[in-house]
């Protein structure tokens, strides 16, 4: 890999005004063909006759996304020279996977908006949303016993058992003002890393990457999952709508105890805990709050110190990308990774 990959974060000099669209736009760029492709196989395993599910599985679709977790795929099978067609299969079994996440996490959240739109389960109801989202896991798995090989087979599956994990465990803390730091992380790496870091591996096993290059790219994909997560944290209490393709504030309004609470609460003034206990585990909250949740969070620097850990984590998905070929690709791929920390700066 280049030197400059292996820099520190923290001490290296950002490029100039670094945006994150910019590095995923030019990611497309280098796998347009395959993304048209991946987009065509979508698509046809959304057909039904029952004309429920292509109308809830095409809004999903076409309200849009920025297709990361498939490009990893892509992006690692063709940063070892991949030139078979498995890896569309794989890249569209990986967005089939979370899209089906999207749809039950929509209903467990009770969310209303995704992607800047109104989410499935508004339009069409809870029970429908459900039952979309088993059939566009049907679907993703379908495709990866059409790519013929176990191990993928193997990885991609043990990562939708995974996220199912993460999903009950976020449950549990889910208005838990008692939630640590390392039981958050877990969910993190459950909930959002285990898709990001099965996506990056199941590219480089099709592509015939050795053992210690497979890791490689799985850890990159752990890592980068965790980041990027935890910016989308963070973001919730100092971005905007289209930062995040939701409602500013909605994880506060909805009890999740994401690492910026976990780290407020921690450093809270004994005076300050009933503030946190009455909006976040008894969900009774005013207009104000969200203002003073944040007002908190700012001076004890918990949005700030999110963001740190991000950046932590960066670091260690751009050293893994070490152990990858130089090339266009490895190079887009780390773009990912710095420039998403942008999203926050």
């Amino acid at each position: 890999m280049p030197a400059r990959l292996a820099t520190s974060l923290e001490t290296a000099a950002p490029p100039p005004a670094p945006d994150f669209s910019e590095a995923v736009v030019r990611l497309r760029g280098l796998l347009a063909d395959d993304l048209d492709a991946v987009n065509a196989e979508i698509l046809a395993r959304m057909e039904s006759p029952v004309r429920l599910i292509p109308d809830i599985a095409g809004h999903l679709v076409n309200a849009g996304g920025k297709r990361i977790r498939p490009m990893l795929t892509l992006a690692a099978a063709r940063a070892f020279d991949y030139d078979g067609d498995h890896h569309i299969k794989l890249a569209a079994a990986v967005e089939l996977i979370h899209g089906a996440t999207l749809l039950h996490d929509d209903v467990v959240d009770g969310s209303s908006l995704r992607r800047g739109a109104r989410t499935a389960n508004v339009i069409w109801g809870n029970k429908e949303s459900v039952l979309v989202g088993d059939y566009v896991f049907s679907g993703a798995f379908e495709l990866m016993v059409a790519a013929g090989d176990l191990r993928v087979l193997q990885v991609l599956s043990r990562a939708s058992g995974v996220i199912a994990e993460g999903e009950v465990l976020q449950l549990t803390t889910q208005k838990n003002v008692e939630t640590t730091f390392d039981t958050y992380i877990d969910v993190v790496e459950a909930k959002t890393a285990a898709l990001f870091a099965g996506a990056a591996h199941a590219g480089a096993i099709i592509a015939g990457a050795k053992p210690r290059a497979e890791q490689a790219l799985r850890d990159y994909g752990r890592y980068f999952g965790v980041a990027y997560q935890l910016i989308d944290d963070a973001l919730d209490y100092a971005g905007f709508d289209g930062d995040l393709g939701k409602n500013v504030g909605d994880d506060f309004r909805e009890g999740k105890m994401t690492l910026p609470v976990v780290y407020a609460v921690a450093r809270a003034r004994a005076e300050e805990k009933p503030f946190w206990r009455r909006v976040i585990a008894e969900g009774r909250q005013t207009d104000a709050d969200f203002e003073q949740a944040v007002t908190l969070m700012t001076r004890d620097n918990a949005i700030a110190d999110t963001a740190a850990c991000a950046r932590q984590y960066a670091e260690r998905a751009l050293n893994e990308l070490d152990k990858a070929p130089d090339g266009a690709f490895t190079d887009a791929l780390a773009n990912l990774v710095t420039t998403s920390l942008s999203r926050i700066a």
